[in-house]
């Protein structure tokens, strides 16, 4: 693992939340809520959408555990929850083909909850947001110059962004070979910075490499949506 130092000069934009589209979203919210406490600098956002998930998702989560003992809690209160083993590739639970464990929650969204890594302590309860990504490192140069984080990781199939003040999850970005087809049922949600301009901040993440013209339905250079709020 190649981990490149962070030199942190300053935040232009801020990760404000992660949207979740969802048929029912009071329950999903409720499921996320019972299975840990919220504890990164942004929130979850749960928003009501009719149509079914078509597909593995783009984004994930990956949740943090202290000791093994801790993961196997985590899965076993996520499992009561609702949640329930799926296979992306990594085989079923009984092969322990890897060392995390992947889920999918009650509306299908996967997320891993991951053995302990050092990478990740003081993250909180969240590890890091993925996305799966065509060019890695193109997509976290985009999203570093976007919010004025650097590269924190970056290996042969993933490159991965550090919080500039080491708090809460990682965003990364991890190679794969399939194309983006269906809209993104989770995304982010920026602002400017206090003082900033929504329409300027809108201008310059065009001039890196964005595209749309409305801060409420933008994407990033591989088709990821995301929204630009007002400052706060």
């Amino acid at each position: 693992m190649s981990v490149v130092p962070s030199r942190f000069t300053g935040v232009v934009a801020h990760l404000v939340n992660l949207v979740f589209d969802s048929a029912l979203p009071r329950d999903l919210a409720g499921f996320w809520e019972g299975l840990f406490s919220w504890d990164a600098p942004f929130e979850p956002a749960f928003r009501s959408e009719a149509g079914p998930k078509r597909g593995k998702n783009r984004l994930h989560l990956d949740l943090a555990s202290r000791s093994l003992d801790h993961q196997a809690e985590l899965v076993d209160r996520a499992l009561s929850l609702g949640a329930r083993h799926t296979d992306i590739g990594q085989g079923s639970p009984e092969e322990k083909r890897v060392p995390w464990v992947v889920l999918a929650d009650p509306e299908g969204n996967e997320f891993c909850v991951l053995e302990p890594r050092e990478q990740y302590e003081g993250t909180g309860a969240i590890a890091s947001v993925v996305t799966d990504a065509l060019d890695p490192e193109r997509l976290a140069r985009f999203w570093a110059a976007a919010l004025g984080w650097e590269i924190g990781v970056r290996e042969e199939a993933i490159v991965g962004l550090r919080p500039p003040d080491g708090r809460g999850p990682w965003v990364e970005f991890l190679a794969t070979n399939e194309e983006k087809r269906h809209r993104n049922r989770l995304r982010f949600e920026i602002a400017p910075k206090r003082g900033g301009s929504r329409a300027a901040e809108v201008r310059r993440l065009r001039e890196l490499g964005a595209t749309g013209q409305n801060g409420e339905a933008m994407v990033d250079p591989e088709g990821n949506e995301f929204s630009v709020l007002t400052p706060r």
